[in-house]
């Protein structure tokens, strides 16, 4: 794998022209010619990374971003953080037409400025490249303004407002983000309800099986890994979508299978509480109350 540490190392990885800056970088990608002629490549930065591109290939190449697949033949924006893995597999020798933007950003450039503390609050730097942004016409309209205003004061005379202004843009780049992803959320309503429906179903099965005396509680990584989903992610669209986050799920789909038992069964609390996949009753106990406002003793009692 090839980490590449500076923004400088990058553009000579890339074949572009010095940076103006050593710690930051606006590039039009759509002026790099680049032939990708090598069979595979691990790479990861130690910047964060912005693009908003299209990538057209002649002929079959897999981007793969962790461990999932991307078609980049669509207009998207991704957002890539420090020590993140990309990779790139191609089959033959062959070129590749590239249009959009590049923004790098070295954390030293952010250095006693709020956004420094506040970047890392947007959950997409740690989505998959398959969950990145879909952009509308307009939306895409939006940002490349923005983009062409940090490249304005990236090749103007640096000065004391330089950075200042540089960063109220990227700032502004990054609020846009968060905008656009919770209006993806709710258009890409067929896509979105089908992944909770697996959920649903995920969960319902797991429940319903010896999952949870064997394992225990589903984990919010359980889920996410056998959804194919980044736990941000579906942390973001749970969230627009239903109003709960992963783990809440989890706990009403909890509490739903411990009302049945204390209904139904004669099993005692303890019982219970360990065929619900909880080491400690008294854990079952607190949660069933904070959800509930009745004690599991109390829910039975309420039934006699």
């Amino acid at each position: 794998m090839k980490r590449i540490k500076t923004i400088s190392e990058f553009h000579q990885f890339r074949h572009l022209p010095a940076p103006e800056h050593p710690l930051i970088s606006v590039t039009e990608i759509d002026l790099v010619k680049q032939t990708v002629n090598k069979e595979s490549m691990n790479w990861c930065y130690d910047f964060y990374a912005i693009g908003m591109k299209r990538v057209s290939f002649s002929n079959h190449i897999n981007f793969r971003y962790g461990q999932q697949p991307f078609d980049f033949n669509e207009g998207i924006l991704s957002f890539v953080a420090p020590n993140q893995l990309l990779s790139l597999s191609v089959d033959t020798k062959q070129e590749t037409t590239q249009s959009g933007w590049l923004l790098l950003i070295h954390s030293d450039f952010l250095w006693n400025t709020p956004l420094a503390k506040s970047i890392r609050k947007y959950d997409f730097w740690d989505y998959s490249v398959h969950e990145s942004l879909f952009l509308s016409v307009k939306e895409e309209a939006t940002l490349i303004h923005i983009f062409k205003n940090i490249q304005q004061e990236y090749h103007a005379n640096i000065d004391r407002f330089s950075k200042q202004i540089i960063i109220a843009q990227i700032e502004s780049l990054l609020t846009y983000a968060d905008r656009f992803y919770h209006r993806q959320f709710i258009t890409r309503e067929k896509t979105n309800h089908q992944l909770l429906e697996k959920l649903e179903t995920l969960l319902d099965d797991y429940f319903s099986s010896n999952e949870l005396v064997i394992k225990g509680v589903p984990t919010v990584q359980y889920i996410t890994d056998a959804l194919n989903v980044s736990p941000n992610y579906l942390r973001g669209l749970l969230k627009v979508l239903t109003g709960q986050n992963t783990q809440q799920l989890i706990h009403d789909k909890l509490i739903e299978k411990a009302k049945e038992k204390l209904s139904v069964t004669d099993f005692s609390i303890s019982e219970i509480a360990y065929a619900l996949g909880f080491e400690h009753p008294q854990s079952f106990t607190k949660l069933f109350k904070s959800k509930t406002n009745l004690s599991p003793l109390a829910y039975r009692q309420s039934f006699n």
